[in-house]
């Protein structure tokens, strides 16, 4: 137990460390609740052993307690926003290179597929394109493939 009281400040500061670390590495810093006690252990353990706070285990307990609410009052809202920022990036592949002739007129009331890969899928354009036209898949989505008239190169 002596052991423990004298070394209780690095005890805390590793502890918050390692809280710290599965919460972001293991977690993903998908909760918060490990990284606001993870940063009062680390808080409470650098002001132990600078002399701030007595080194006594009733100490850790309320200023950890006091701390991590404190800290979550304070930093919660702000890393919510973050957490819910996100950004879509579209994927381009070899998948999109797909070129083929229309067996039908495609307009917005047509409801025209095309079996590629075992799937059927519905064909779509943002704009009417003619019955034999080359067309090319500039964008999909689930069971939608969109296409657009390859512009001819004479």
């Amino acid at each position: 137990m002596t052991l423990l009281v004298e070394h209780l400040s690095q005890i805390l500061i590793v502890l918050g460390l390692l809280a710290l670390i599965v919460e972001v590495a293991v977690l993903g810093f998908a909760t918060f609740v490990l990284f606001f006690l993870g940063l009062s252990l680390v808080l409470s353990g650098l002001m132990m052993s600078v002399g701030l706070l007595d080194a006594t285990l009733m100490n850790a307990l309320w200023v950890n307690a006091l701390l991590t609410a404190a800290l979550a009052g304070v930093l919660w809202q702000p890393l919510k926003r973050m957490q819910a920022k996100t950004q879509s990036t579209e994927v381009n592949s070899d998948f999109a290179d797909i070129t083929f002739t229309l067996s039908e007129d495609l307009n917005e009331q047509s409801q025209l597929t095309h079996a590629y890969s075992g799937i059927t899928w519905q064909l779509k354009s943002e704009t009417p394109i003619a019955k034999g036209t080359t067309v090319k898949v500039v964008k999909k989505s689930v069971g939608v493939l969109w296409v657009a008239a390859l512009e001819r190169q004479d």
